[in-house]
């Protein structure tokens, strides 16, 4: 594996970890060149799965994508980003779960699975996804969704 740091191919791995139900592993690695330390991940590459966009449209599943939008939501918030990767990698698993056969997802079905997972992590995140998932139009809008959480309290 190169270094991020130095460039060099020499390091080694100090600890391996198996992350989202054995679906991928995370390695901690040591450049033998300069010491640098750095995260290395490595999981099963499938034949990619297509989003279906509102239009009609299709994409590849974009994984950076995802990780981007949930970030967003979670900017500033107490979750770590070893959780937020368990976040991206768990809906990445269920997605791919729930268009086994077709090997396609509706963008409203994954924005659904990132509610589901952010509504149990982080409120704030999830009413910051929604508030953009859900094309809010105005306060009354977002007060709604707002009181609907004062409810699961």
């Amino acid at each position: 594996m190169r270094c991020p740091y130095c460039g060099s191919l020499d390091d080694k791995v100090l600890e391996s970890r198996t992350m989202a139900n054995g679906e991928s592993i995370r390695r901690r690695r040591e450049c033998l060149g300069c010491g640098y330390r750095f995260t290395s991940y490595e999981r099963i590459e499938e034949k990619p799965f297509m989003v279906v966009k509102r239009d009609g449209r299709r994409q590849p599943f974009d994984r950076t994508k995802l990780e981007k939008g949930i970030s967003r939501a979670l900017e500033k918030r107490p979750v770590s980003t070893e959780s937020l990767e368990n976040i991206v990698l768990e809906i990445e698993d269920q997605a791919i779960m729930r268009c086994r056969g077709s090997r396609e997802i509706s963008t409203e079905d994954l924005g659904d699975l990132v509610l589901e997972k952010l509504h149990a992590v982080d409120k704030v995140a999830y009413i910051r996804f929604a508030s953009v998932y859900r094309h809010f139009e105005n306060l009354d809008e977002f007060i709604n969704e707002v009181n609907k959480l004062g409810g699961d309290q």
